[in-house]
């Protein structure tokens, strides 16, 4: 056995050796989004939560906070329930963060051979380009995760939600809030990827190359999470709205109507459990996925 992965450099015989490098970044993504998921789903949770109060309350009804939302959901649903929503989640990261890292790693390696880094501009289009294919790709399982966050719908699992909604408002509901998505996903992974890009260049090479490289990429995520959240903070409220609602609201209209009943403050609604969540996610998802992409010898 010794002889057979000498004769090949040192590198056993596996099936995961001969994959297709797309499919290794697939796999390596599909891990990291699992490990994120799992951590940060309370966060989604809550924000989702927070989101959809608005349609509930009454105007000059005292304001409700992350913290309130939080100890509400545990004292009605358990400590658990914090996690409802987990199942479609897992369905729609697993497979969805895989397909955005492949496409992200396909994309680059046609682009730009040789190594090429891209500048800031690539960079954006390189990832909004790979969003928005995992989010077309994903978008019917969105759709029931944001439903069963939400706690206005009574489905038991993924399958049974995605018949009830196909036969009581027809397939098309679960493609509703697609323009509202692509506005929020894609321009979140084309600024972070710039700032995340930018941010590793400007690290001292003995950080790089030393075995503090994973925990000074993490914080170069933190900070391209930030940014990029708060940006697409509007898209992602007016994306919960449509997808909640039975009306199935167009984007103008829901647009509209966060801002006749709660003005401008009514898109950043949810802003802090969402950037809490989409920052530490998608900076560890990053750092877990250029580790494993490192440790199969390819270049992320």
């Amino acid at each position: 056995m010794q002889q057979k992965q000498d004769s090949q450099g040192g590198k056993p015989s596996s099936i995961l050796g001969k994959a297709h490098p797309a499919l290794k970044a697939f796999m390596c993504g599909s891990l990291s989004g699992t490990c994120s998921t799992l951590l940060f789903q309370p966060l989604d949770l809550v924000k989702t939560r927070l989101q959809t109060l608005q349609n509930t309350m009454k105007p000059g009804a005292p304001k409700v906070g992350m913290m309130t939302v939080l100890i509400q959901v545990i004292r009605t649903e358990s400590f658990l329930g914090l996690w409802k929503g987990v199942s479609p989640s897992f369905v729609r990261c697993i497979p969805g963060v895989g397909i955005y890292f492949s496409t992200f790693y396909s994309l680059k390696q046609h682009y730009f051979q040789e190594g090429r880094a891209p500048n800031a501009g690539e960079a954006v289009l390189l990832g909004a380009g790979a969003r928005a294919v995992a989010g077309v790709c994903m978008l019917p399982v969105t759709v029931i995760k944001t439903r069963f966050e939400s706690g206005r719908y009574n489905y038991v699992s993924v399958l049974g939600a995605l018949k009830s909604v196909c036969e009581t408002e027809g397939p098309r509901a679960l493609f509703s809030g697609l323009t509202a998505t692509l506005l929020r996903d894609a321009p979140f992974s084309g600024i972070y990827v710039m700032f995340y890009s930018q941010a590793k260049r400007s690290l001292p090479p003995e950080v790089s190359s030393s075995p503090y490289a994973p925990l000074g990429n993490f914080g170069c995520g933190v900070m391209a999470g930030v940014l990029a959240s708060v940006v697409t903070q509007p898209a992602d409220v007016v994306k919960t709205h449509i997808q909640v609602s039975p009306a199935h609201w167009t984007t103008k209209d829901a647009i509209r109507y966060i801002y006749t009943e709660h003005g401008l403050r009514g898109f950043f609604r949810g802003a802090v459990p969402r950037s809490l969540r989409r920052t530490l996610m998608a900076a560890m998802a990053w750092t877990v996925y250029e580790q494993l992409m490192a440790r199969m010898g390819l270049k992320s």
